[in-house]
């Protein structure tokens, strides 16, 4: 069975930090995809960021390109979200989905990922 765990949400004030964490667990694919998503309230899903397996090959949306670094860890099967300089509208459900047969590049968000987390919530104070 596909387990994607989040962990490492929480409250932190703006101009914070916070990293993210995807461990992901009964994959038996060697190259995927990881992407993370956010939802606020009365919002729709946003996609944020994505890499591949591999490491190779990440993509940020223009809303967390500057702010945001993805990274993997092989070993541990990983990913990591460090999220910096939050902004109170960086409040919202972190959710990472997973899938073997998509893409890391432009529209990756928009591809229908088959497995998914169950979310963690970051807040961010003003």
């Amino acid at each position: 069975e596909v387990q994607l765990v989040e962990s490492g949400g929480g409250l932190v004030q703006a101009g914070g930090s916070l990293r993210l964490s995807c461990a992901v667990s009964g994959f038996t694919y060697d190259d995927y995809v990881i992407g993370w998503f956010r939802q606020a309230p009365g919002k729709e899903r946003e996609g944020l960021s994505c890499i591949s397996s591999s490491g190779i090959d990440t993509y940020y949306e223009d809303s967390v390109k500057g702010r945001f670094t993805i990274s993997t860890d092989n070993a541990k099967r990983t990913v990591y979200l460090q999220m910096n300089s939050l902004k109170p509208e960086d409040t919202a459900v972190y959710t990472c989905a997973a899938d073997p047969a998509f893409l890391c590049n432009h529209g990756w968000y928009t591809d229908p990922y088959r497995y998914w987390g169950q979310g963690t919530q970051v807040t961010v104070s003003s």
